[in-house]
Order: C-alpha cells, then sequence, then structure tokens
C-alpha cells in the first residue's frame, strides 16, 4: 500500500504503512477468519487433488480417517505456529524477514513466491480452460504439452481475462470471491449426493444406499480401491495424512499466512482454518473423488482420462461450468495478485501492474501445458519445500533465540543488508530436503518436518557466530522507542477512525434470505437424488431436476449475494 502515516515529522511518518505493525483498531474477529478460510481453501484444486486421491490408489479408510487427521495437524500447523509469531509481532511475513534477515534475503524469498505463485495461478487457469474447452467439443488434454490448437486459444483468452482483472479490477473480485465460499461448499457437496446413485448401481446393484456400509462398499469397490491407476497397490493411511498436513505447509510451516493473522484480535484464531480444512478441504476432497467415480462410471471411462470440466458437468450440470470457471479464476486471480506483488518488489522501478503483466505473460504460457495441474500434488509439496526454511529462520528468530540467550533482530541491529546465515540456512535446507528425496528415506509428503527442523538448528548456530549472540542495549534502546512511537500514532490513528455502518435496510436483509434460500433449495434438491431415486430412470429423471433447478438457484444465488454486496459498498462509502 503507498498510504503513508499521519506523523510526517517523526520516523513513523517515513514509513508505508505494510512496514508498521497492525493497529488496533484495525483488528478483526473470529467471524472474519472462518469467512476467510472457508473461501480460500474451496476452490479449484479440489477437484484435481480430490480425482488425484483416486488415481494414487487410496483406500477408503484411510481417506476417511487420514484426511482427518491430516487436515486437523495443518489446523492446529496455523494456530501453534503462524498465528502466534503474526499476533505477537503485528508484522506480514515479508516485513519480518526483511528485518530479521536484510534485503538480500528478502529479494531472493520474493523470487521464490513469483515462481510458486506464477505455477498455482497457470493451474487454475488451466483448470477453468478444462471447462470451456468442454463447452467446444475439445477433447480432454491428458499429456503434459497441449495436442489441442483450440485448447491453446481457449487457455490464452481465459488466461487474458485473469491477467487483466488482476491488472485492474482486483479488489471487485476480491469482494466477489467473499461471496462465493457458500456456493462452493453446497456444489461440492450436492455433487457428491448426486453422484452416489449411479455408483451405488454399479456395485451394488441398486440405486439408494441402506446404510455407511454401504458408501463404505462403494468408496472400497469403485472409488478409493487401493489400486492405482497403473494397477499396482496404492498410497496408504500415512501418505494421505502426509499430503493433508503438507498440502498448506507454504502458509502454515512456511508462514506465509503471517500477512493473515496478523490482523488477528487473539492467536486462537487460528483455530478459525479449521472451516477450510475440515469444511473444506476434508468435505471437497472426498466429494471430487465420488464426483469423479462417478462420472467415471456414467462415461464408461477411467477416472485418469477425465478433467475437473467432464468431472463437474456430469455432477451438476451447466451449474458444474460455473463451479470450475469461477473457482478457477477466484484463485488463480488470488495468487497471480501475489506474484504480481512480489515481483514489484524485486523490481521497484516498475509499478504492480506492469510487474502483474509481466508475470502473467509467463503464466499464461505455462498454462497452456496441461501438466501444472495434473501434478498438483507434487508441484504444491515441492512449494512447500522451497518455503519451509524460510519459515524455520524466522521461527528460530522469534522463539528460539530468546530461550538460548541469542538476540532477536540482531541483523537490524547491524544495520546489514546480508544475512550469510539465513541465505545459507535456506539453501542447506532445501540442498538437505532434496537429498532425503533422492535417498528416498522417508515418504516424500513428509520431508517438510526434517527440513524444518534442521533448519532451525543450523540458523541458530550460524547466527550465534555471527552476531546473534552479542548483546545490543543501545539499540534495544531504540526500538523501544520506536515502538512507543508506532503506539501512539495507531492511538491516534483511531481517534480519527470512522466506523463503518451497517446495512440493515429491508431490502438488503430479503436478498441475504433469499441467497441462502437459493442455496438450501440446491441442497435440498441433489438430496432428493440422492434418497428418492429407487432405480436409474428415476434418478436420471431427479438428476436432470437439480440440474435445471440447481442452474436457476445458482443465478439467484450470485444475482443476490453480489447486489447485497454492492448495497454493503455504497452504504461504507
Amino acid at each position: 500500500m503507498d498510504m503513508k502515516t499521519a506523523i510526517p515529522t517523526s520516523r513513523v511518518g517515513s514509513m508505508h504503512e505494510e512496514q508498521l505493525p497492525v493497529p488496533p483498531h484495525k483488528l478483526h474477529g473470529w467471524k472474519h477468519f472462518l469467512g476467510l478460510y472457508a473461501g480460500e481453501h474451496v476452490a479449484a484444486t479440489e477437484f484435481v487433488i480430490g480425482a488425484t486421491f483416486v488415481a494414487l490408489g487410496a483406500k477408503t479408510m484411510d481417506i476417511l480417517l487420514g484426511l482427518l487427521i491430516g487436515n486437523i495437524l495443518a489446523l492446529l500447523s496455523w494456530t501453534l505456529i503462524t498465528a502466534p509469531i503474526a499476533v505477537e509481532t503485528r508484522l506480514s511475513l515479508y516485513t519480518y524477514l526483511h528485518k530479521i534477515a536484510g534485503g538480500t534475503m528478502t529479494r531472493l524469498y520474493n523470487w521464490a513466491n513469483v515462481i510458486i505463485f506464477t505455477v498455482i495461478s497457470a493451474a487454475m487457469i488451466t483448470v477453468s480452460s478444462t471447462a470451456v474447452r468442454f463447452l467446444f467439443d475439445i477433447p480432454a488434454q491428458l499429456n503434459w504439452y497441449p495436442t489441442n490448437a483450440w485448447f491453446v486459444m481457449i487457455v490464452l483468452a481465459v488466461g487474458a481475462i485473469v491477467v487483466l482483472v488482476a491488472m485492474y479490477g482486483f479488489n471487485a473480485l476480491s469482494n466477489f470471491s467473499s461471496i462465493c465460499a457458500p456456493w462452493l461448499f453446497v456444489m461440492f457437496t450436492s455433487g457428491a449426493l448426486i453422484m452416489l446413485p449411479p455408483l451405488a448401481e454399479a456395485v451394488l446393484g441398486y440405486t439408494t444406499l441402506q446404510g455407511l456400509q454401504d458408501f463404505i462398499q462403494i468408496g472400497s469397490q469403485s472409488i478409493w480401491t487401493g489400486v492405482n491407476a497403473e494397477g499396482e497397490a496404492g498410497i496408504g493411511l500415512m501418505e494421505v495424512i502426509g499430503f493433508a498436513w503438507a498440502a498448506n505447509t507454504i502458509t502454515h510451516f512456511g508462514l506465509i499466512d503471517m500477512a493473515l493473522f496478523r490482523f488477528a484480535k487473539r492467536k486462537t484464531y487460528g483455530l478459525c482454518t479449521s472451516s477450510g480444512m475440515l469444511f473444506g478441504h476434508y468435505v471437497a476432497w472426498i466429494a471430487a473423488g465420488i464426483m469423479g467415480a462417478g462420472t467415471a462410471v456414467i462415461l464408461k471411462t477411467s477416472i485418469v482420462t477425465l478433467d475437473p470440466g467432464d468431472v463437474a458437468f456430469q455432477a451438476l450440470g451447466l451449474s458444474g461450468f460455473v463451479i470450475v470457471i469461477i473457482a478457477g479464476w477466484t484463485t488463480a486471480n488470488a495468487n497471480l495478485y501475489r506474484a504480481g506483488l512480489a515481483a514489484q518488489a524485486i523490481f521497484q522501478a516498475r509499478s504492480r501492474r506492469q510487474t502483474t503483466l509481466a508475470v502473467g505473460l509467463v503464466t499464461v504460457v505455462v498454462a497452456c501445458f496441461p501438466f501444472v495441474f495434473t501434478k498438483m500434488l507434487p508441484l504444491l509439496t515441492y512449494a512447500g519445500l522451497l518455503v519451509i526454511p524460510v519459515g524455520a529462520i524466522v521461527f528460530a528468530e522469534h522463539f528460539v533465540f530468546p530461550r538460548v540467550g541469542l538476540t532477536r533482530y540482531w541483523v537490524s541491529y547491524l544495520k546489514l543488508t546480508h544475512s550469510t546465515p539465513a541465505v545459507v540456512s535456506w539453501a542447506a535446507g532445501l540442498a538437505f530436503a532434496l537429498g532425503l528425496n533422492a535417498l528416498d528415506v522417508m515418504s516424500f509428503y513428509y520431508l517438510f518436518i526434517p527440513t524444518w527442523f534442521f533448519t532451525i538448528l543450523l540458523y541458530t548456530l550460524l547466527a550465534s557466530q555471527y552476531g546473534a549472540a552479542q548483546k545490543y542495549p543501545q539499540q534495544e534502546a531504540e526500538l523501544q522507542a520506536f515502538d512507543r512511537e508506532v503506539e501512539a500514532h495507531h492511538i491516534q490513528q483511531a481517534a480519527t477512525a470512522t466506523v463503518q455502518p451497517q446495512d440493515t435496510s429491508s431490502l438488503t436483509q430479503w436478498l441475504h434470505r433469499a441467497s441462502w434460500a437459493s442455496l438450501l433449495v440446491t441442497l435440498v434438491l441433489a438430496c432428493n437424488t440422492l434418497l428418492r431415486s429407487p432405480d436409474m430412470i428415476a434418478y436420471e429423471a431427479n438428476r436432470e431436476l437439480f440440474y435445471n433447478l440447481g442452474f436457476i438457484g445458482t443465478l439467484i444465488y450470485f444475482t443476490c449475494a453480489y447486489w447485497a454486496l454492492k448495497r454493503r459498498q455504497a452504504l461504507a462509502h
């Protein structure tokens, strides 16, 4: 942000707002974070990851139990690692890293972020394009390279829209994304309910499930069979737990989400990630697996020959096109925006729009190659390994140093622009992880754990030799004086801050009720298809009813929810 503080005569007045701790009057309550994580973690990637577990040959009970344990471990990682550092410092990772490791390390880390977010954005553009290619009867792209020129044209068109929105309209899309989470959750759940009857027919010989045991049998024989796409024994419980935990190491162990939790009133708000992990990942990944397997049964093909467009259309009809496009666009835009910001921090002479355009052009080219979404599991895990050492360095400086007698912020006290211990520890941590992977001494999905501990130990030892073991009483006194100045500035800001009015008008309340009612009707229609389809003829009739009325419900939901959002925004301004 370019907003300067309100005290031009002080040191605080020369600093950008992002360089300062978040003031108390800008903190958010727990409901904010529940909604934030629900929207962030029910996205287009869930289609890919859910189907990948099927292709990797996981077993049904391993999925039901492993995903639960793994996502709870991820939830605890945010709560015990990320949120405490963010709340205690009120700084983003980028600002805190610059404070403890200098400019060189920060630039290297920004390059890493450019690479990571570019790849994720490219994958989401490809996912959205699978829905559009379905409309034009273009064959699924199953190789690592594109095999159809028209598919490339679709990717370029979809990508151009994503890049333009990230450059010019990100705030509007960000606000729109906030209303997508409830609808996405209902759609994933509905898609699974819709696809269970044909799966039951194929496995049990009848379409109506009699209980949990029927579900387990369906899962074991037609979804999570324990046999991978090559016909060999698939991944086990520990691999499922490991991936569910490792999928978001970028944001919890890697501390990217310090940028979010610095706005949290309490450290315990890390528990609010449960809306994304349990109601998002857990339910959505299972639902995506069911949808993929059901589509394979209906089309009489293998799940490995399907892409998200096939799956979404068969499960949800026209709403399936909407879910793939919206989920892909919202995720791609958010990550492309992050990539543009990271690039702008490197090329400071360029504007964010210019760097977003440059990164966006590369992203669209990468998106033409389907491997970026078919290999999402290893890509996410490798991305996590790239940033895990950085999270370990920050954790060591913040939590370990005070407990072993080392001085926190020693790099800033010495006014260094380059921290040799940080750069060396990052490189060594990454080499350590890749070495363990090459030696195959443990599951790929758990490499982040020894890497994290190794980097903490190495950085602590190196920093103690380069200046962290010394005391800096004068510099510490100056920092305390600066903190008091920041506190005084925040008090002044709070005194002049305006309270945003709440829109309690009858029309807005009616729009809210109409949007939620449309979701409820959609879910009821999905349940009707599952529970009231005694044979395939009745199932097809109920599914067609869901397709038609469900799509109308989708139109009603977004019309009412977006209208209500615009009314709230107009009142705020």
